[in-house]
């Protein structure tokens, strides 16, 4: 599908690494900003975002003179498929409210996260770069992008999903494999994710699509990098690498449980959201997990006061600690040290012939 303006190319990158786009708060414009000036590239995360709290954040990073960004958009899905299991859910979610005194919150039958509005702010701002997850574009979509100059991601994680968003005509696409943290890119909020590793997963999808590949999933260290890109992956998104770092708006709950001893392992639960998501083994996704419908965005909305809550009351039990299976080798410090950091590493490993 030609172009009708020059999109920005992931090759042009000295750096080729992506900080993910992560949703709810540690995604800010100065994890982008200094993701641009170390070289590499930032997306602001547009989800669960009001237009106008991400058009600040976009003209904020613009501001800043950087050339390389992007944002990323939550394509929505239809309306409830049994709001019964959701009400069932929330009564019992009821107990986690009284530890906090809080309401769990209201049912929404359907919400499509102002999307279309948000697909006609990114182009109005002629954002260089804008992502999809949880669903693809649409040849439409990608078309407008294409006329205003951006280049579209498809964020996929299966490889009959890789062929259909390629077929979209889509610049790139970013392959996430089981490792991943936070929320998996299952184009469907009922599918149960793929169980194939980031490299591996990288590997096939090479084998059905002719675009430019960014791995994605437990990615933190030069060796793991080098491995994607060997695997054919033109570049690698990393997400739990930067939640500790000094740019980042998360929680400081979440920044202590990532260093806790108590929290050994992750899990992938619906227990939050309704879609399958990685996080920190806790309290809430042992006791809940069992029990929450596939009814995504209602299990957000439902548990959005809950979590809040917790975070107040630095209580991590009943947080949802997204992470990925490499968090132990998450650091903090500023964002370009972290690039740079894991950057030598990799040269250090091709080096070595690892």
């Amino acid at each position: 599908m030609p172009h009708s303006a020059e999109v920005f190319d992931l090759m042009s990158l000295r750096v080729p690494i992506v900080v993910a786009p992560m949703a709810g708060g540690p995604s800010t414009p100065a994890l982008v900003i200094a993701a641009a000036q170390a070289e590499a590239i930032g997306f602001l995360a547009g989800g669960y975002k009001s237009v106008n709290a991400l058009a600040g954040e976009i003209d904020e990073v613009a501001a800043s003179g950087v050339g390389s960004y992007g944002v990323n958009l939550f394509v929505p899905g239809g309306p409830a498929r049994d709001l019964g299991a959701v009400l069932r859910y929330r009564e019992e979610l009821e107990p986690v409210g009284r530890r906090y005194n809080v309401d769990v919150g209201r049912v929404v039958e359907s919400d499509d996260d102002e999307y279309a509005d948000k697909v006609d702010l990114v182009i109005d701002r002629r954002v260089p770069m804008v992502s999809f997850t949880f669903g693809l574009p649409g040849e439409s979509v990608v078309d407008r992008l294409h006329g205003a100059g951006i280049a579209a991601v498809a964020t996929v994680a299966d490889p009959i999903d890789a062929k259909a968003a390629a077929a979209q005509g889509v610049d790139a696409l970013c392959v996430q494999g089981v490792e991943a943290g936070g929320h998996r890119a299952t184009l469907s909020a009922t599918a149960e994710p793929s169980q194939t590793s980031t490299v591996e997963l990288v590997r096939e999808v090479a084998q059905l699509v002719d675009i430019p590949i960014i791995a994605a999933g437990g990615i933190a260290t030069g060796a793991h990098v080098d491995a994607a890109l060997a695997a054919g992956a033109v570049a690698v998104q990393l997400g739990t690498a930067f939640l500790d770092s000094a740019e980042a708006g998360t929680k400081p709950t979440h920044r202590a449980a990532l260093r806790n001893s108590r929290f050994t392992e992750t899990v992938v639960t619906r227990a939050f959201s309704g879609r399958p998501a990685r996080a920190l083994r806790n309290e809430f996704t042992d006791r809940y997990s069992p029990l929450a419908p596939a009814e995504y965005p209602q299990l957000h909305h439902l548990t959005s006061p809950l979590r809040s809550a917790a975070a107040l009351a630095g209580d991590p039990e009943f947080l949802n600690l997204w992470a990925g299976t490499s968090f132990r080798e998450s650091d903090f410090g500023p964002a370009a040290e972290i690039i740079a950091h894991i950057w030598s590493q990799t040269a250090a490993a091709r080096g070595s012939g690892s």
